[in-house]
């Protein structure tokens, strides 16, 4: 009996807007193929259902965080999977305020659906380095900016399984 891998693999080598398995010249010519193309509107559910499957383990990091190991994913992963499956996304950072020494952003990511456009929102925070985390990479506001970012995706499912703290 043959065994169906469900993980989700994008080829994270093939230029943007280029089929997956096919190589284009330039990722300007792949841009322009695909600028070219009508978009195929999918229903939102189909989306949601793909963008929930489980992530290829390399793509997994994990840190540790005040004695909790977290999983995770880093922001450039996600668009990968949102570009493999929610083609035609887009997102923008709603605000960005500094309260009591913390950065706090509020993104929105849009998917064009067969229903619409669907969005969903979310907040992401980082105050300045903690003393306790010696390999923090970024800024407070690009962190903060990523993590919201990571967060409205977990919102259409990417990922979401990852916050689970039971598993």
């Amino acid at each position: 009996m043959q065994q169906i891998n469900t993980v989700a693999e994008p080829n994270i080598e093939t230029p943007a807007g280029a089929p997956l398995g096919s190589i284009a010249s330039t990722p300007e010519q792949a841009a322009h193929e695909q600028a070219s193309k009508p978009a195929v509107l999918r229903p939102i559910g189909d989306i949601i259902r793909d963008l929930s499957k489980e992530l290829a383990d390399r793509h997994i990091k994990t840190k540790t965080i005040k004695g909790q190991r977290i999983n995770f994913i880093t922001w450039y992963h996600a668009v990968k999977y949102l570009d493999l499956y929610a083609p035609g996304w887009s997102g923008e950072v709603r605000s960005v305020t500094e309260v009591g020494g913390r950065v706090i952003v509020v993104y929105r990511l849009s998917i064009p659906a067969l229903e619409g456009v669907i969005r969903r929102e979310a907040t992401g925070q980082e105050s300045d380095w903690d003393e306790e985390e010696e390999t923090k990479y970024g800024d407070p506001s690009s962190n903060a900016e990523a993590m919201a970012f990571k967060r409205a995706a977990a919102k259409f499912g990417l990922g979401l399984y990852l916050y689970d703290r039971k598993k």
